[in-house]
C-alpha cells in the first residue's frame, strides 16, 4: 500500500483522490511495539485496503520503549490469519506524532499524554508476549473487532459487515 511507509512510519498520504481533505491519523502503540500494537496496524492496513480509503488514511505504529523484533508468538498468530508481520521492526514514537493523530489507540500499557483533539482509546488488552497460541489468538481476535470497529467509528460500517463472522474476514 503507498499509503505508509511501513509498520513503523507515517507520510503525508497527499490528495492523489481529489478528496482535497487531511487524511485521518489513526497511531496504534503499546510499550514495546512487538506485539499487541503490530497486529493492530496489520489489521489497520487491511481495514483501509478493504474499505478502499486510498489516501484517506495515514497509519502509524510504535512504542515507548520498542523491542528489537515482534514477538514470535505475534507472527505466528498473525500468519493464521494471512498477515505477514514477520519482517516489521519495532519503532519509537513521539508525542508530536501522535499529537498529529486523529485517533491514538494504546493497549493498555501507555502512560501518554495526549493533546486536546486527539481521541484516545485505550484498549487494555493483555501482553501477548510468551502466552500460548490460544490465548495469543484470543488477544488477535479481540484487537481485530476493535481495529474493525475503531474504523466503523471513524469511516462508517461497510456494506455487509453487519454477518461477516470471524478472524481473517
Amino acid at each position: 500500500m503507498s499509503d505508509e511507509v511501513g509498520p513503523g512510519g507515517a507520510e503525508d498520504a497527499g490528495d492523489a483522490d481529489g478528496a482535497g481533505d487531511d487524511p485521518v491519523r489513526l497511531a496504534f502503540v503499546c510499550v514495546q511495539n512487538a506485539g499487541r500494537s503490530q497486529m493492530s496496524y496489520a489489521f489497520a492496513e487491511r481495514e483501509v485496503e478493504r474499505r478502499g480509503l486510498g489516501h484517506r488514511v495515514e497509519l502509524l505504529t510504535g512504542g515507548t520503549h520498542p523491542a528489537d523484533h515482534v514477538h514470535e508468538e505475534v507472527v505466528d498468530a498473525m500468519a493464521e490469519v494471512g498477515s505477514d508481520v514477520s519482517d516489521r521492526t519495532p519503532r519509537a514514537v513521539t508525542d508530536d506524532e501522535l499529537n498529529d493523530c486523529d485517533y491514538v489507540a494504546t493497549m493498555g500499557c501507555s502512560t501518554l499524554s495526549l493533546a486536546e483533539g486527539v481521541e484516545a482509546r485505550d484498549w487494555a488488552l493483555a501482553d501477548p508476549d510468551g502466552k500460548s497460541p490460544e490465548e495469543v489468538a484470543a488477544i488477535r481476535d479481540e484487537i481485530e473487532s476493535l481495529v474493525v470497529a475503531l474504523f466503523d467509528e471513524a469511516f462508517g460500517t461497510r456494506e455487509g459487515d453487519e454477518d461477516d463472522g470471524g478472524v481473517g474476514r
